[in-house]
């Protein structure tokens, strides 16, 4: 089956050409999916797409009139998918549900680690040869109470590493996993109560019309003087404007992001040439106790690996017309 695969990045095309081992016909394209760009999926009866693609009303349509029937998502999430539009044109959507857990979580404690004890800041000074210690003083994370939203595999995943760390865990999620509350002590409580109390919060929740700038104004007025902020999930759930002001009061005293809610067409793509044109970025950027980093939390050799072949799986099963289990549904 001839597929067109948008947003090609080098680290990840030797893992998509091994998975595949020459079963489907790919194109592989470094371009990103864009109402222009489109066309270039003529001929193709699938596409893949990365999570900065546009596969919203008017790029659906053009792909419907081109032959598109499906589309492969390299990744779980797929808010970036109109299906209102998906079901209207008769397609088809699978995604990666999971690829790597640990991928995500692990790259939350290292920005949690990184904030905390200013590696960043400490390596920079050692390489100027100034080996001073002052204003590089952390604190110890044991005993400190860790607010994550979210406990489903990533969610889960941090919760077993902070425990390791003697953290205290408060959790919020639609569902309660008596797992996690009998075996690591989390308690579960609402989000306000979560955000009074917590020292650090992580997110770890879908983007949906419901969870879109969960974290606001409001409740960043809730959170303690201080507070360490993370986000390896969506850039949407944070009202980025709202957490500026956060880190100019020091409300929010660090702040650690891997995804940022107007990353299309600016992470995963060298801008070092380039004028930045997003200023509120440029403003995150300006604050010493502020680590970003461009989206990179799932990559690992692991989530590489599986999510290559969860996709090309995807690519058999629509090529043989079944269910792999991984379809979203668009009903």
């Amino acid at each position: 089956m001839k597929t067109t695969i948008f947003s090609t990045h080098k680290f990840e095309e030797p893992y998509l050409l091994k998975a595949n081992d020459g079963k489907h016909q790919l194109k592989l394209l470094e371009s990103r999916l864009t109402e222009e760009t489109a066309i270039l999926a003529t001929g193709s009866k699938t596409v893949s797409l990365f999570t900065g693609d546009d596969a919203s009303a008017k790029v659906l349509e053009k792909l419907s009139t081109l032959g598109v029937k499906n589309i492969a998502l390299r990744s779980a999430g797929f808010n970036h998918v109109d299906l209102v539009k998906v079901a209207e044109l008769d397609m088809k959507v699978a995604r990666v549900p999971a690829y790597s857990p640990y991928a995500i979580a692990e790259h939350t404690m290292a920005l949690i680690l990184a904030l905390n004890r200013k590696l960043i800041k400490a390596n920079n000074r050692v390489r100027e040869h100034n080996f001073s210690l002052n204003g590089l003083t952390g604190f110890d994370l044991n005993g400190k109470t860790v607010g994550v939203i979210g406990t489903g595999k990533i969610g889960d995943v941090l919760v077993k590493i902070l425990q390791g760390f003697g953290c205290k865990i408060l959790a919020h999620d639609m569902t309660i996993d008596k797992s996690l509350v009998n075996t690591y002590n989390v308690n579960y409580t609402d989000c306000k109560t979560l955000c009074e109390r917590a020292d650090i919060i992580s997110l770890h929740i879908p983007l949906t019309p419901n969870t879109k700038h969960l974290i606001d104004a409001k409740h960043i007025a809730l959170m303690k003087p201080g507070v360490m902020l993370i986000n390896t999930s969506r850039g949407g759930l944070v009202d980025t404007k709202a957490v500026i002001q956060g880190l100019k009061t020091k409300k929010i005293g660090y702040l650690g992001l891997d995804v940022y809610e107007e990353e299309e067409g600016l992470f995963f793509e060298d801008h070092s040439d380039d004028i930045l044109q997003d200023d509120v970025i440029a403003r995150l950027m300006t604050f010493n106790n502020v680590l970003i980093t461009s989206h990179q939390a799932f990559l690992t050799e692991t989530a590489l690996t599986n999510i290559a072949e969860t996709t090309i799986y995807n690519l058999d099963c629509f090529d043989k017309e079944i269910l792999s289990g991984n379809e979203i549904s668009v009903n």
